[in-house]
């Protein structure tokens, strides 16, 4: 019988977004294709080291051990490679030198693999590749570029990720509200105010959040039966709305049924003072200009959806867009 990963929580991931890449990418723009295959090749043994998504990924899989079932893991990750099966030897081998439980993979010849996210239930793209993760969004996937640094890896097993709402965990029909009041804060307030027990839509991180939920469920669990048992994976919202816009939030939460463990109502102060001492594996936020400042001390996910991420005609990305060896693929 056919494996069944719909019940798994799957994530995505290209090889930019798992691993450094920097000496590869160098060593492609200067010499080329051929000679990136042969430096590959040479480089076998040679594991890559982590990237932005590596913490994320390496804790994600380390949950698997709260499965009641162990031949039904509660996470599954994809690799999603523009290498050719050859250069992507030494992607799997790194894998492999890691001791990250990942066996499927997808590699495609200088071509983008997301449209292969759905035959994986794929309900997270990771890349670091701004245009990959533009065209995913655009076929309504759920991606986002991976920025900065790889959060400090030791060796705990505990799990933090931060999220922004509006155009995150909820959709961005709030942030619409505000453009169509002209920015008008005071009315803007009224309005989420009135419409406190309206749930917002469900953004494109919340079936993610709903996966993280299922496994906390577990760890629930685990803590009823044991009561020095110590939660691994914490939730946090860091988010721009203050009192009395926190209502509508929480609110959209609960109607969605799902749970978050700590939320910070910035009121438009800067975040990122926040998130360092909150240090997270991973921060999802769909504002680019959000990534400005301080991203190589706080491990990021831009997600380009809803109005923040309108590209007008002959503009480019706020979010500045690299050429890499896996851009092109190794031919």
């Amino acid at each position: 019988m056919p494996v069944d990963l719909s019940s798994r929580l799957v994530v995505g991931v290209a090889s930019s977004a798992l691993f450094d890449l920097a000496e590869s990418d160098a060593f492609f723009k200067k010499h080329g294709e051929d000679a990136y295959r042969s430096y590959s090749d040479e480089r076998l043994n040679e594991p890559l080291g982590p990237g932005v998504a590596f913490p994320l990924v390496r804790r994600l899989l380390s949950l698997n051990d709260l499965a009641e079932d162990a031949d039904h893991p509660l996470v599954e990750v994809v690799i999603l490679s523009r290498n050719d099966p050859e250069t992507g030897l030494r992607v799997m081998e790194s894998i492999r030198h890691h001791g990250l439980a990942m066996t499927r993979g997808v590699f495609m010849q200088g071509k983008s693999p997301y449209k292969f996210c759905k035959a994986f239930n794929v309900s997270l793209f990771l890349s670091a590749e701004d245009q990959d993760v533009r065209d995913a969004t655009a076929v309504g996937l759920t991606a986002g570029r991976v920025i900065g640094q790889p959060a400090s890896d030791s060796t705990g097993n505990e799990l933090r990720i931060a999220f922004d709402f509006d155009g995150v965990l909820g959709s961005d029909s709030a942030e619409q509200k505000l453009l169509e009041l002209g920015g008008n804060l005071d009315e803007y307030s009224k309005s989420e105010l009135e419409d406190a027990d309206k749930p917002i839509e469900p953004g494109p991180l919340l079936p993610f959040l709903r996966g993280i939920n299922k496994i906390q469920r577990l760890e629930d669990k685990r803590l009823s039966l044991n009561v020095d048992y110590k939660r691994r994976v914490h939730v946090a919202v860091v988010t721009a709305r203050n009192a009395p816009n926190h209502l509508r939030m929480i609110r959209t939460l609960q109607a969605h049924e799902v749970r978050i463990n700590d939320a910070f109502f910035m009121g438009g102060v800067d975040k990122y003072p926040v998130l360092r001492e909150l240090r997270p594996h991973i921060f999802f936020d769909d504002d680019p200009n959000n990534f400005k400042t301080a991203t190589n001390d706080v491990p990021s996910v831009h997600v380009p959806y809803g109005v923040k991420n309108v590209i007008k005609e002959g503009t480019a990305p706020d979010v500045e867009i690299t050429q890499t060896a896996e851009t092109h693929g190794a031919r």
